[in-house]
């Protein structure tokens, strides 16, 4: 397990992280969010001892890191570093050697992931002749040629078409699944909710919100109504004034109190019109996100 405690960090003055705490845990998803700027690149970087802590502390399963820790981990960072007119195989068989690995293991460890991610036609290529797709996909198997017991990616879905990400998201989950721990950046908060079984929210380089997702919906203050019509709705106010209107789809979206009396709510969604679908959900993790980067 990966536990930030109390972890702070300025750069000249400017706050990047705050007295950051909280965990990631084996075998699980987390996903890291944050807007631009929020201190996620630098916590990443941090595990790595790329940057240097003015307080707090870094643990693994309990210990204080050290080199043999980090050799154990593997990190795709979200500025590309590889070499691009370097041959694919040969530098991750170089990266593979790098964290303790003989040519004969990593050689086999990266024709094993070149042939699971589709690449191993791609060998003797040189990386600037791939796809943004493909290299994307080297970038991961330089994070995995050593088999980590931790993986940090920083935005690995950036950039990739539907199919790429769909690809990955599975590997991820597969990976977690086996047991490893799994950290992630990301935007696609969509992606995130359906992938990842913990977040943790930070802004301005402070947590605003961790734990698991399934518990942080049901904790929320607030649900969701979501009512689609049979016909076109001529009077809207009777929702309420909160209501969210797409008359070209016949739909409204209602924000209410999670102990919002269900029966008004649907007695409401009748005088409307004639209902369609109803549907009564916790908040997004969008929506969540939304809340806690705005407290």
């Amino acid at each position: 397990m990966l536990d930030f405690d109390a972890v702070s960090k300025q750069f000249r003055g400017v706050v990047a992280l705050d007295r950051c705490t909280f965990q990631v845990r084996p075998g699980r998803l987390t996903g890291f969010l944050g807007p631009n700027g929020a201190g996620k690149s630098t916590a990443m970087r941090a595990v790595f001892g790329l940057v240097e802590l003015d307080s707090g502390e870094l643990r693994w399963d309990g210990a204080a890191m050290t080199p043999a820790t980090r050799s154990r981990f593997g990190y795709m960072p979200e500025e590309r570093g590889l070499y691009p007119r370097m041959r694919v195989g040969d530098q991750l068989v170089y990266l593979g050697r790098l964290s303790g690995r003989s040519a004969r293991d990593a050689g086999r460890s990266v024709d094993g992931w070149l042939e699971r991610l589709g690449l191993l036609e791609r060998r003797e290529a040189r990386l600037e002749s791939l796809s943004h797709g493909n290299q994307q996909r080297v970038q991961l198997i330089a994070a995995l040629v050593n088999g980590p017991d931790l993986l940090v990616l920083d935005e690995p879905f950036a950039g990739l078409d539907p199919i790429a990400m769909a690809t990955m998201g599975e590997l991820l989950m597969e990976l977690a699944a086996a047991g490893t721990t799994v950290l992630f950046s990301s935007h696609q908060l969509d992606l995130v909710e359906h992938l990842c079984q913990d977040v943790v929210i930070i802004d301005q380089g402070r947590v605003v919100l961790s734990g698991v997702l399934a518990e942080l919906r049901a904790a929320a203050t607030e649900r969701f109504v979501e009512v689609t019509f049979k016909e076109a709705v001529s009077d809207w106010s009777a929702l309420g004034p909160s209501v969210e209107r797409d008359p070209v789809h016949r739909r409204a979206r209602v924000r209410v109190p999670a102990d919002a009396d269900l029966a008004a709510l649907v007695a409401q969604a009748r005088a409307a019109g004639a209902v369609a679908t109803f549907t009564y959900q916790p908040p997004s993790l969008s929506e969540l996100f939304h809340q806690a980067v705005a407290a």
